[in-house]
């Protein structure tokens, strides 16, 4: 006489059904959890909302695909740490939307990077990588050093994050076009850069 767990491995249609309710119920417990922790819903102590050029600066971040290359999550272990800086904790990420953690290391994480090197080095890696890393296989990106940071949808963009719990005033908003006047996007992603990690070296 067939078990009860033979019919389920003989009904595929069951299984089905039962791997998603085990599934569901596991993914439930360990998510839903989660919310309810402040540890992950409140900021960190000194984090700020992106600034209009940083959040320009983030989009193009995206647009050239750096997160296929470059995580932005420490974990804490010591190898990492010493390389990077102190591990990434939940409240560094509230703003970001998506966060960018990634999993590929075809190049360092970035998320200590901010205020390691000077402007002038940023911009002078992003043109030719080559010129301040000899051995980088990173492509370089010169036409961000002449393309002006792109505007027109900076007011709608700030107006949405607010919604989704990003503290900007009006003034912020409305006067974030004019925080983009004469800015290329290589002034925008720099920007973006020398941000990234900076909240947990404060409280240091």
């Amino acid at each position: 006489m067939a078990s009860g767990h033979d019919k389920i491995e003989k009904n595929i249609g069951l299984m089905i059904v039962l791997i998603i309710i085990v599934v569901s119920i596991g993914g439930l417990v360990q998510i839903v959890p989660l919310f309810f922790q402040q540890s992950t819903t409140e900021a960190v102590a000194g984090l700020e909302p992106y600034s209009p050029l940083r959040l320009v600066g983030r989009d193009i971040y995206v647009r050239e695909g750096c997160y296929t290359c470059h995580s932005q999550m420490i974990r804490p272990f010591r190898a990492e740490t010493e390389r990077y800086g102190h591990y990434s904790v939940a409240g560094e990420f509230v703003y970001d939307r998506p966060f960018q953690w990634g999993s590929k290391r075809t190049g360092p994480d970035l998320h200590r990077v901010g205020e390691r090197y000077s402007d002038e080095w940023h911009r002078v890696h992003l043109i030719n990588p080559r010129d301040v890393v000899p051995e980088s296989i990173m492509p370089g990106y010169p036409w961000l050093e002449t393309t002006p940071a792109d505007a027109t949808h900076i007011v709608r963009k700030m107006e949405v994050l607010r919604l989704l719990g990003a503290p900007y005033s009006d003034d912020e908003i409305n006067n974030a076009p004019q925080a983009l006047e004469g800015k290329t996007e290589m002034d925008a992603i720099i920007a973006y850069l020398q941000d990234l990690g900076t909240s947990i070296k404060t409280r240091r």
